[in-house]
C-alpha cells in the first residue's frame, strides 16, 4: 500500500497576532513538496486557528490542538486543574472526534521509561487505546543509548501488525515527534519506517521549509512509502 509522507507543525502556545502572520506568509511564500508528495498540516493555539485557516495557503491544512469528548460541557479552571488524562480519557477524545468526521494526529510516548527499557511497554499501553489515522510517536528518544526514533517506529508497526490487523499496520503513517530540525530532518526520513514529522519549535521558523521538503527525501528513495509488513 502506498501513501504520502505527513509532516505537522504543532506551534504549542507560541506567537502573537503578528507573530502568527508573520510565520503563515513564509509558508505561503517558499516553494515546497508538492501535494502530491506530503500532507501538511499546521496547527496554532486556539485562538489563532480562524486567522491561520483564513490566510494559509490552499495546500496546507489547520488542525487544533485539542479536543473533548463531547459538544458541549462547561468547567472552571479548578475543576481542570483536578482532571488527569488517562490513557482511556484519551481513547475517548479519539473515538469521539472520529465519530463527528474529523480526523486525528494521536500522540503516544514515554517519559523516562527508555531507561529501564519499558519505552513499548509505555506506547503499547497507550496505543491500545485509541484508534485513529495517524499515530504520532512522541517522547524523549535518547540517541545515544537507548530506543531511536526508527526502531520505536518499527516496532509500533509491529504491534499494530500483531494486536490490530496487517491493513490497520499498513495504512496507518506512524511520525517521528521528537527534535526533528533543519539539520537532520533529511537523515530521519530516509529511514524506513518513519513516515513523517511532528515538529515542535521548528515549525515557528523558516526551517519548517526544509522538514517538508524531506518528503522529496522518502519520496526518492522508496516511492510514495509502500511499508513491508513481515508476517508476526
Amino acid at each position: 500500500m502506498a501513501w504520502k509522507f505527513f509532516v505537522g507543525g504543532d506551534w504549542n502556545f507560541n506567537g502573537t497576532s503578528e507573530e502568527v502572520k508573520k510565520i503563515v506568509s513564509t509558508l505561503n511564500d517558499r516553494k515546497v513538496a508538492s501535494a502530491d508528495v506530503v500532507d501538511v498540516v499546521v496547527s496554532p493555539p486556539y485562538v489563532f486557528l480562524r486567522i491561520v485557516k483564513s490566510l494559509l495557503r490552499p495546500d496546507f491544512h489547520v488542525a487544533a490542538q485539542n479536543c473533548w469528548t463531547e459538544s458541549r460541557k462547561g468547567w472552571s479552571g479548578y475543576e481542570l486543574l483536578l482532571l488527569g488524562e488517562s490513557n482511556e480519557f484519551v481513547g475517548d477524545k479519539v473515538a469521539y472526534a472520529l465519530s463527528k468526521g474529523i480526523k486525528v494526529i494521536g500522540c503516544v510516548g514515554e517519559t523516562l521509561q527508555c531507561e529501564s527499557g519499558a519505552t513499548m511497554d509505555v506506547i503499547a499501553a497507550q496505543t491500545k487505546t485509541i484508534a485513529c489515522f495517524t499515530i504520532s510517536g512522541l517522547g524523549n528518544w535518547n540517541w545515544e543509548g537507548c530506543y531511536s526514533c526508527w526502531e520505536v517506529d518499527s516496532e509500533l508497526c509491529k504491534w499494530l501488525q500483531i494486536n490490530v490487523s496487517v491493513e490497520v499496520a499498513e495504512s496507518t503513517r506512524i511520525i517521528y515527534g521528537g527534535s526533528v530540525n533543519g539539520a537532520n530532518c533529511k537523515e530521519l526520513a530516509a529511514q524506513p519506517d518513519v513516515d513523517g514529522f511532528l515538529a515542535g519549535g521548528a515549525s515557528l521558523k523558516p526551517e519548517f521549509v526544509d522538514i517538508i521538503n524531506s518528503a522529496t527525501v522518502k519520496s526518492s528513495a522508496r516511492g510514495l512509502l509502500p511499508r513491508s509488513i513481515e508476517d508476526p
